[in-house]
């Protein structure tokens, strides 16, 4: 067991009450994931992730139906402005509509819990919209801002990944849950090879987060995952890999002890120094939380 604080760099919180998730219901992803068909509130998580020493969690954007996304970010901000183990929260914006999102950008990057942006692009049928001018203008604009993106993607949307971070190399980039690896398909000589060129670009990091539920929900098994985040760490270093559960999510396949087991299983090597970096500090100053970067 991990014997100091956590940060968590990816949990999402829902309330179906204030806001609509299309993507829990009638989806191909969705089938069998009925588990997450309510609301999953803060108090939910501290229960889960007990006696796991967990300081504090980055929201992420849950994917709320258009045109909710300021609405939510606003609210996550309000309930991390009374709630201290909500560090920071990651809000969602629709930048393929270019620059004229820029008041957009400003509003959310004035809420003080928030530190970067997402736009799912794994839902996007046609990634190369992340390539078109308005995209990448817009996606230009979040620097000036102190804004990061998260990226998250399919396997098959690495390529044009790959060459959005090469034409926005202004831009702090946080690759969420690995890239997504096909483990339960077992194809990942690809995938393999995908990290270490999204790896070469500095201005990427990579949250160690998501991998249990593109497993077998039912049938995985450690030795499964932990190469993989042997990999990644090779790849991107010890001071650009992240801990995150993709909690709820990750309740489809796994508890949030046993993912904790599993990092912490494939870190035990490790120094006490360079554990603390992935399961703590490169969260504090990826996403400028205020916490001390050391105990």
């Amino acid at each position: 067991m991990i014997d100091f604080p956590v940060v968590d760099s990816h949990i999402h919180l829902l309330d179906r009450e204030q806001f609509s998730y299309s993507w829990s219901h009638g989806s191909s992803w969705a089938t069998g994931a009925t588990k997450l068909n309510r609301s999953w509130h803060i108090d939910d998580l501290s229960g889960r992730s007990a006696p796991c020493n967990v300081e504090g969690f980055v929201f992420v954007e849950a994917d709320v139906d258009m045109p909710q996304y300021l609405d939510e970010a606003g609210w996550a901000d309000r309930i991390a402005s009374t709630d201290p183990r909500i560090l920071a929260c990651v809000a969602c914006l629709p930048l393929e509509t270019g620059y004229s999102i820029e008041p957009e950008v400003a509003r959310v990057a004035s809420l003080p819990a928030v530190r970067g942006v997402r736009r799912l692009i794994q839902n996007m049928p046609d990634s190369s919209v992340i390539l078109r001018r308005p995209f990448i203008d817009a996606i230009n604009l979040l620097p000036g801002h102190n804004l990061s993106f998260d990226l998250c993607i399919d396997p098959h949307q690495f390529l044009h990944t790959l060459e959005l971070v090469k034409r926005c190399p202004g831009v702090n980039f946080v690759l969420d849950h690995m890239g997504k690896p096909e483990v339960k398909e077992n194809r990942l000589p690809l995938w393999y090879e995908q990290i270490r060129q999204i790896a070469a670009f500095p201005n990427v990091v990579c949250k160690i987060s998501g991998l249990v539920t593109q497993a077998d929900h039912m049938n995985w098994k450690a030795s499964q995952i932990i190469p993989l985040i042997d990999h990644v760490i090779g790849c991107f270093g010890i001071d650009r890999v992240l801990f995150g559960s993709d909690w709820p999510v990750l309740e489809l396949a796994a508890s949030y002890r046993e993912w904790m087991d599993i990092v912490d299983h494939a870190t035990r090597h490790m120094s006490q120094a360079d554990r603390m970096k992935i399961f703590r500090e490169n969260a504090i100053r990826t996403y400028r939380l205020d916490l001390c970067a050391s105990q």
